[in-house]
């Protein structure tokens, strides 16, 4: 009887090519394979905090379950078990911790336990800064920072666009927001989940006066951390006059001393032979009449006292 003989080589490569036509089906399968959803911010787990009530649930022995309230230094007192240090956990950190102390004190071979918060110490996130109504307001359903400046009334006239998250996770590490123009420009990132317990901060936006000779004086809200120039700020006013006398401005600055007297020749800021400053918040820049009868001779303290007497401002936009 003759034996169909095949050689070895031939089987060899029969293996790798079916190897490679697997190999070659699974990456277009990878290829086709539509790419997993960004997913949306959602919530970072919760520490425990001081005041907090806490659920505690050892599957199938209710004499162990019970609720605890955490007191100042993070210990709670559970049945049987005693005193259990659960400072600076989330829920399931603690219910980790729980479940290693029933096995080191003997009392249950394989626990299996469950940690909620049945009640925060403080069930709502604080709203102050530069806001309508500050005060504590509920983050029940994952409210964002838009949300609880709505229901806190709103940004006040003075706000700056910097907002200011202190985390009760974190509070060593606030989270600064820059709040765009309008709320539209917020993108999820800009516009965080606000947490039970977070303070939320709306900064005061930096005041800049500009007083005298010029057609539209009074004081002048900017960011604090825009840097703004004598000619910008200059035309938040609407510009100087015909009768300025633009070779005497003075530009009154705060000093770790007091107050700074910089004179200015306008004249040569315009046509650039003399630097275009930076003003800072706080700055006043006075701009005096060619007639002479202005508080110009009347020295800084005078200046100084006009400009704390505006009382409406206008907001730079």
């Amino acid at each position: 009887m003759v034996r169909n003989k095949r050689h070895p080589l031939t089987l060899a490569a029969l293996a790798l090519l079916i190897t490679g036509l697997a190999v070659s089906a699974v990456a277009q399968d990878q290829q086709a394979a539509p790419a997993p959803a960004a997913s949306e911010q959602t919530a970072p787990a919760i520490s425990i905090g001081p005041g907090d009530l806490l659920n505690v649930m050892v599957f199938d022995i209710p004499e162990l379950s019970g609720t605890s309230r955490v007191s100042q230094n993070g210990v709670i007192n559970l049945p049987v078990l005693g005193l259990v240090n659960i400072s600076g956990l989330n829920t399931s950190e603690a219910a980790l911790e729980i479940e290693t102390q029933l096995k080191q004190h003997g009392l249950v071979l394989d626990p299996h336990v469950t940690v909620s918060i049945a009640e925060y110490a403080s069930q709502g996130a604080t709203m102050t800064g530069e806001i309508h109504s500050p005060g504590i307001y509920p983050t029940l359903g994952s409210r964002r920072l838009l949300d609880m400046i709505s229901l806190a009334g709103g940004l006040s006239p003075t706000a700056g666009k910097l907002v200011t998250i202190i985390h009760r996770n974190d509070p060593q590490h606030p989270e600064d927001v820059d709040l765009a123009e309008k709320a539209s420009g917020l993108s999820s990132q800009k516009n965080p989940i606000i947490l039970p317990g977070d303070t939320v901060v709306v900064n005061k936006a930096g005041i800049i006066y500009i007083l005298g000779d010029v057609e539209h004086p009074g004081g002048f809200l900017v960011d604090n951390n825009e840097h703004l120039t004598l000619m910008q700020v200059l035309s938040l006013a609407g510009g100087t006059t015909n009768t300025s006398a633009l070779s005497r401005t003075m530009l009154i600055r705060k000093v770790p001393s007091g107050r700074e007297e910089i004179k200015l020749d306008l004249k040569h800021v315009y046509f650039g032979t003399q630097a275009d400053l930076k003003v800072d918040d706080g700055d006043i820049l006075f701009v005096p009449s060619s007639f002479g009868k202005t508080l110009a001779y009347r020295g800084i303290e005078a200046t100084v006292t006009a400009a704390q007497q505006i009382s409406a401002y206008k907001a730079a936009q």
